[in-house]
């Protein structure tokens, strides 16, 4: 429910409310899945304030090398679009890779950016 809240604020052109219900006490009550998405949306919320690198670094985390949990390929994904956004793109690239080869249902345009 939180990261939705979250990223309704985005929605409503309030990416500073949305960050502060990421930084909130309940966050650290979350589930891993919630928590994920939580980066997410915060990450994107710094990218609504033009904080590139910032929104690099908010989804920087370990389970970033994680291949089997069903959030594993949008926190791929998300991470690659944020290198992209910040103007890293051989990182970016190389991250979509990653992400094209978790992505065996074609769900996301990974193999096309990656090979961009």
């Amino acid at each position: 429910m939180w990261p939705v809240m979250a990223d309704c604020e985005r929605g409503l052109g309030n990416p500073l409310k949305a960050l502060n219900l990421a930084g909130s006490a309940e966050v650290k009550r979350l589930g891993k899945s919630e928590e994920i998405e939580m980066r997410i949306v915060a990450s994107g919320a710094r990218r609504d304030l033009g904080e590139f690198d910032a929104a690099v670094v908010t989804l920087q985390c370990k389970e970033l090398k994680n291949e089997t949990d069903e959030w594993a390929l949008r926190l791929r994904y998300a991470y690659a679009d944020a290198l992209s956004a910040a103007g890293r793109s051989e990182e970016a690239r190389e991250w979509f890779a990653k992400c094209a080869d978790l992505d065996t249902e074609e769900e996301t345009d990974a193999a096309d950016r990656a090979s961009a």
